[in-house]
């Protein structure tokens, strides 16, 4: 079994009050579970009107197929253009 972690760390143009933050992310990570079935949640900066992080992971049995999954996960949310990527976090376990 492969468990794949993300985490990704945001920064938000134009928000100024927590509500506005999370009508972003909340829209974000339902992209994430829907589009790639994957589990995914806001991790942290809770209380940053400019800054969200989002981890989201996924199990599968091949090492190449969730480093893929990983990357489209990636240009998905850059894709989006509600925020920009300014940093990420991939780690690929085997168990």
């Amino acid at each position: 079994m492969v468990v794949g972690c993300g985490q990704i760390k945001l920064r938000l143009f134009d928000v100024h009050s927590l509500k506005a933050k999370r009508g972003i992310v909340r829209s974000i990570v339902a992209r994430i579970q829907n589009r790639f079935r994957a589990a995914a949640a806001e991790t942290g900066l809770n209380d940053s009107h400019d800054w969200a992080e989002i981890g989201f992971a996924l199990v599968g049995n091949n090492t190449a197929q969730i480093n893929s999954q990983v990357d489209k996960i990636f240009n998905g949310v850059d894709a989006m253009g509600l925020a920009m990527i300014a940093d990420t976090n991939i780690e690929i376990i085997h168990l």
